[in-house]
């Protein structure tokens, strides 16, 4: 695929997880399985080795093998994607990133430095190095909420100053003061918000989602993106309705039991059972039991049968 530019980076783009078997290897059977099912659904685009991608948890062969594997089927298939690079370890996440332009990705995404948080001049010092290295692809930052250093709509700011010009960022999003900011501060950067705030955000300037909606059904996730574009107060409505199930079904399971971000990620695209993929994360970490499955599900088909019942 050419590279995109900022602008060409929108949408509804659905996040490649990681088919874990029982001896805790990859499937890579599910996983070329999981990119067909991506691509024949039509999605923006699709991205690999974000968190629910774990990809803190690969081998550098592994990581290699996951990477030519989406980039051989989507540039096939014309389908926009992007590489994550990221690593706690700037060195490593440098190596891999050199690794992967020849694979011909629409963009890369990278994390910054997170064993101790950078300052500001490490952190333009890191993204230069990083988008000199990506060129001719552009650079998406992915600044979690629980990265542990948290930028503000004025820190990118300074980072457009000090010369680096990111093709888009995933953030947590904000109030409408936020998204002022954010708008006045990172220039011509695509801005992606959570899945479930897509609507409201795209209200606000937001570009898209790397989303977690995606997760649960990446078909139903891309209907409502164009619903956002073509009938907003639907659009909304809906959203609210993605909120409730996200609190009713999904939030008590990291709030109340202690499971991670990636783990209810996987577990609602066990939910959705749109590909081959069970909950299971590697270990060690511990994933949402496949035995909460049925009760979760007849629930969230209440609150959200446009996920459970539309056509693929």
């Amino acid at each position: 695929m050419r590279p995109l530019r900022s602008e060409e980076i929108y949408g509804n783009w659905a996040t490649l997880l990681l088919p874990v078997n029982a001896n805790n290897s990859i499937d890579y059977g599910a996983l070329a399985e999981e990119i067909d099912v991506l691509i024949s659904m039509k999605v923006n685009g699709i991205y690999s080795n974000g968190t629910a991608g774990e990809f803190y948890n690969q081998t550098e062969r592994e990581f290699d093998r996951v990477s030519s594997l989406l980039a051989e089927k989507c540039n096939a298939a014309g389908m926009p994607f992007q590489l994550g690079v990221s690593h706690m370890s700037p060195q490593l996440s440098l190596e891999r990133l050199q690794r992967v332009v020849p694979l011909a990705p629409s963009a890369v995404q990278v994390i910054l430095p997170d064993w101790f948080p950078p300052e500001m001049s490490e952190i333009i010092d890191y993204l230069k190095v990083m988008a000199e290295a990506a060129f001719p692809c552009g650079l998406v930052l992915y600044n979690p909420p629980h990265a542990k250093k948290q930028l503000s709509p004025e820190n990118f700011g300074t980072i457009r100053r000090g010369g680096v010009a990111l093709a888009g960022c995933k953030v947590a999003g904000g109030d409408e003061r936020w998204y002022r900011s954010m708008k006045e501060q990172a220039g011509e950067m695509s801005l992606f918000v959570p899945g479930h705030t897509l609507a409201t955000g795209y209200t606000q300037g937001a570009a898209g989602a790397y989303s977690n909606v995606a997760c649960l059904h990446p078909g139903a996730a891309q209907r409502w993106y164009e619903l956002i574009r073509t009938d907003i107060a639907n659009a909304l409505e809906m959203e609210k309705r993605i909120q409730q199930f996200m609190e009713e079904c999904i939030a008590p399971y990291i709030r109340q039991d202690g499971y991670s971000n990636q783990a209810v990620d996987k577990f609602m695209a066990a939910l959705g059972a749109w590909a081959p993929l069970t909950p299971r994360l590697r270990w060690p970490y511990k994933w949402v039991p496949e035995s909460h499955l049925d009760r979760v599900r007849a629930r969230a088909r209440k609150i959200l049968p446009e996920f459970f019942e539309s056509p693929v």
